[in-house]
């Protein structure tokens, strides 16, 4: 892909991070995706779980081949009022307290009305609690500091606010001079901003797909099932495009596509993960083979629902995952690339 259409990519992504989507609460960022892809002309349905279904047409019909990536991001929900004026919360997806101090947030009613509040510790302030630093970073020590003048449950219920609110995380994305890219929720919006800029390219060039291709948008995999649905008898193929993990003995890094070989749910499809291999080799587009220890996706999901398919997984690279991520526009375009020679290849079966 030249530089334009990375930066075009890189755009999709920013706006995307930009919209509030924890799990169960997504439709404004389905709405904006299905927005951008009628204005393509492209056939969408959204299923009842609330994802969005593109198809492109190809030569063949008797053969399915399914793309997915996610969403939905992490993010937590109001569990309790407390008495002085501020929410107890219960997280969304799997990460870790700590990861989430001092961020800023949003707390949005179920009739639509949206806060700004900071997430810390009940024991921030050294000047007050000796035990600031050793705290440990839970449930109980953490709490949400809404922006309005609430002391007490009753005014914030005044607000309108209420036990099972959604709390989305400020995602602060900043795209360098340089190249990388610094953002929550890289996982998964990275992948679906990959995605809609391939489909945009298939529309405008006008390229003919070999066989049926149908690109799902879940919008529930951080809970487990986004895509193990909706999935057409006719397909074979299922490729979930989601990050690649980095981290101590992992091989994935930020500047080429990460072809996951295992991870929590078992190996991926052996076959399948070579002939990407041999597309990534013979259009000269860097790669990493990787091992995801404590990792499902999509495929997976599909998969263990007893969907008879091949599944397989690949992704940009993304540093510090569920956490501060980063990744370079290098891996967005190694990435885009593989996408871009598998979705005009002939199947394995």
């Amino acid at each position: 892909m030249t530089k334009i259409r990375v930066e075009e990519t890189i755009d999709l992504i920013k706006n995307l991070v930009s919209i509030p989507s924890p799990s169960g609460n997504t439709n404004e960022v389905i709405t904006y995706v299905d927005k951008y892809l009628s204005e393509l002309q492209v056939e969408t349905k959204r299923n009842r779980k609330g994802g969005l279904i593109a198809t492109i047409p190809g030569r063949e019909n008797n053969k399915h081949r399914m793309l997915t990536a996610h969403v939905d991001t992490l993010g937590a929900m109001v569990k309790e009022i407390k008495a002085n004026g501020r929410l107890k919360i219960d997280l969304i997806g799997g990460f870790r307290y700590n990861s989430i101090e001092g961020e800023y947030c949003q707390i949005q009613t179920s009739t639509g009305r949206v806060y700004s509040g900071t997430i810390l510790m009940r024991q921030t302030s050294v000047h007050v609690y000796k035990d600031a630093g050793k705290a440990e970073r839970n449930q109980e020590n953490m709490e949400v500091r809404i922006d309005e003048k609430v002391h007490n449950a009753d005014q914030v219920r005044e607000l309108g606010i209420e036990v099972g609110d959604f709390i989305s995380f400020d995602p602060r994305v900043q795209v360098l001079p340089n190249g990388y890219i610094k953002s929550r929720h890289l996982d998964d919006k990275a992948s679906v901003g990959i995605l809609l800029r391939l489909i945009k390219e298939i529309m405008e060039e006008k390229i003919e797909l070999p066989y049926t291709t149908h690109f799902l948008i879940s919008n529930n995999e951080e809970i487990g099932y986004g895509g193990n649905s909706n999935i057409t008898p006719e397909t074979i193929e299922y490729l979930a495009v989601d990050m690649g993990a980095m981290g101590d003995g992992q091989s994935t890094d930020e500047y080429t596509v990460s072809i996951c070989v295992k991870d929590a749910s078992g190996p991926y499809h052996y076959d399948f993960r070579k002939k990407l291999t041999t597309l990534a080799e013979q259009n000269n587009i860097g790669y990493k083979l990787d091992i995801y220890p404590y990792y499902g996706s999509d495929a997976s999901a599909a998969i263990r629902s007893g969907h008879d398919i091949v599944h397989g997984l690949i992704g940009p690279g993304i540093d510090s995952s569920h956490a501060f991520e980063r990744t370079h526009k290098d891996s967005i375009e190694n990435t885009t690339k593989l996408l871009y020679h598998y979705v005009q290849s002939d199947m394995i079966l």
